[in-house]
C-alpha cells in the first residue's frame, strides 16, 4: 500500500486550501471522535477532520478500488478523485447514514463510471489488500489453496485462479462490482445496496445474474 503522502497527494493538497471556517478553534482529539462526528466537522471546515477521515478510509478505498481495476498507478488518481469528490460533498453526508457505506458508495461509483468508459477488464482474486491478517486474507479470496497441496496443486490452482479472474473480467461493471463487494470485501446485501444505490433485490439479481455468467465462463473447467 503506497504511503498517504504518496497515494493520494492530490487529496491531500486539497486539504490545504482554505475550507469556510478559518477562525480559531477549540483543540480536539480527532482521532477519538467516530466518523459521523468527524464528517459534521469537516462540513463546518475543519481540515483535521478530513485528515482524520483521509486517514481512516485512505487505505480501504484504495483496496476497493485496486481489485476493481488491477493496476496500482490507477487506483491511486481514483481514488483521489473519489476523495476530492466526497470532500466537496460533505455537506450532504447526512448522519443517519454510515459514513463508510457513504465513503465507498462514492469510490465505488467513481470507478464503475470510469470501467463503463475505459473497458477495463482486469481483477483480482487473491484476497483483500487491507485484510490486516493471514486468516482475513485467506477469507476474503476467492479460491483458498490448501495448506496440503503438493508444488503441483499449488501451479494448478495459480492458472484455476487466472482463468476466474479473467471471467469475472468479462462481466459488466456492476456484476464484477457486486461480486467483489460480497465475495472478496465481504458485505452483507444490504450495504452493497447502500454502497451502490441500488434497491436489494438489484443486488441480489445481480449477483445471481453474475454468477450464472461465471458458471458460464468457465464450464469447461468442470466439463
Amino acid at each position: 500500500m503506497p504511503s498517504k503522502t504518496a497515494s493520494l497527494s492530490g487529496a491531500t493538497a486539497w486539504l490545504t486550501t482554505p475550507r469556510q471556517e478559518s477562525r480559531t478553534l477549540p483543540a480536539l482529539d480527532y482521532p477519538r471522535l467516530d466518523d459521523r462526528e468527524l464528517a459534521t466537522l469537516a462540513a463546518k471546515g475543519r481540515e483535521p477532520a478530513f485528515r482524520e477521515l483521509l486517514s481512516r478510509y485512505e487505505r480501504p478505498v484504495f483496496s476497493l478500488i485496486f481489485r476493481m481495476v488491477r493496476d496500482r498507478t490507477l487506483a491511486e488518481d481514483l481514488a483521489q478523485e473519489a476523495f476530492i469528490r466526497a470532500f466537496n460533498a460533505i455537506g450532504s453526508y447526512k448522519s443517519s447514514y454510515k459514513f463508510s457505506n457513504w465513503i465507498f458508495k462514492i469510490a465505488n461509483n467513481h470507478t464503475i463510471d470510469y470501467l463503463r468508459k475505459r473497458k477495463l477488464d482486469t481483477i483480482s482474486i487473491h484476497g483483500s489488500p487491507h485484510a490486516s491478517s493471514p486468516d482475513q486474507i485467506e477469507q476474503t479470496r476467492l479460491v483458498v489453496e490448501s495448506h496440503d497441496e503438493s508444488p503441483q496443486q499449488y501451479v494448478e490452482n495459480k492458472e484455476l485462479g487466472s482463468q476466474i479472474e479473467e471471467a469475472i473480467g468479462q462481466l459488466r461493471p456492476e456484476y464484477r462490482s457486486v461480486i467483489l463487494l460480497r465475495h472478496v470485501e465481504g458485505y452483507a446485501y444490504d450495504e452493497i445496496a447502500d454502497m451502490m444505490d441500488l434497491p436489494l433485490g438489484t443486488v441480489k439479481t445481480y449477483l445471481h445474474r453474475a454468477r450464472h455468467e461465471l458458471k458460464n465462463h468457465l464450464s469447461h473447467l468442470m466439463a
